[in-house]
């Protein structure tokens, strides 16, 4: 039976932070879809080929293989059978995963893959597309949302405790900025599935966003 959840929404409305406890709180598997594309960076980094190279990336993405395990709790990402976990937070993996994620090719097998998961594994995804092309038949879709304030003043804070210079203003225009450009993208753009719930946290604490997610996927299992 489908079991799966499919998280969408804007920057800074606390997709992955309620993702990851909904699948800890439901034993099951969350899926973090930005670590995948960084084993994508790290697969096309060790081929030695150019991110701008569309036609040498269109060739070889299909001999990437990329899945998600568990082990001991602790999320594993495995790359054509190894566990390339430990690399992923290189600064080349990360530029590299922002380069070719670009191409449309890239994007198609990634779905390609995330689907894999889902029908595989009972999983949490959270991201842009996901309600609408990644697990358009997810038991349950949400549509996580915050006002544009509230999630510059959550982006904010979380500077300020890290000792960051930051401007609110200036912050608040980067958020609005990014929520145009996701929702006009040519491809997969950032939208509301029709029969995805709509929460808006912005009112909310992360245990009463959690709370509510798991209540409506119980009353969906039923």
């Amino acid at each position: 039976m489908n079991k799966n959840i499919a998280i969408d929404g804007p920057a800074g409305a606390g997709k992955s932070t309620i993702a990851k406890r909904v699948a800890k709180e439901k034993q099951l598997i969350y899926v973090d879809t930005g670590a995948m594309y960084r084993a994508m960076g790290i697969y096309f980094s060790r081929l030695g080929i150019d991110p701008s190279d569309a036609a040498a990336i269109a060739e070889n993405v299909g001999g990437a293989d990329i899945s998600i395990d568990y082990e001991d709790g602790a999320q594993q990402v495995i790359l054509n059978g190894e566990n390339v976990t430990g690399l992923l937070r290189t600064e080349e993996a990360g530029n590299m995963a922002s380069k070719v994620s670009s191409h449309g090719p890239v994007r198609e097998k990634m779905v390609e893959l995330q689907q894999k998961l889902g029908r595989e594994k009972a999983v949490v995804m959270d991201g842009r597309d996901i309600g609408t092309v990644v697990l358009p038949d997810a038991l349950l879709k949400i549509y996580l949302t915050a006002s544009v304030e509230v999630r510059a003043g959550r982006r904010y804070k979380e500077l300020v405790e890290k000792g960051e210079a930051c401007d609110l203003e200036e912050i608040k225009k980067d958020i609005a900025a990014r929520d145009h450009a996701d929702m006009t993208r040519e491809i997969s753009p950032l939208r509301q599935a029709e029969d995805a719930v709509l929460v808006d946290s912005s009112d909310m604490n992360i245990e009463e966003v959690v709370e509510t997610i798991i209540g409506l996927y119980e009353e969906a299992q039923l």
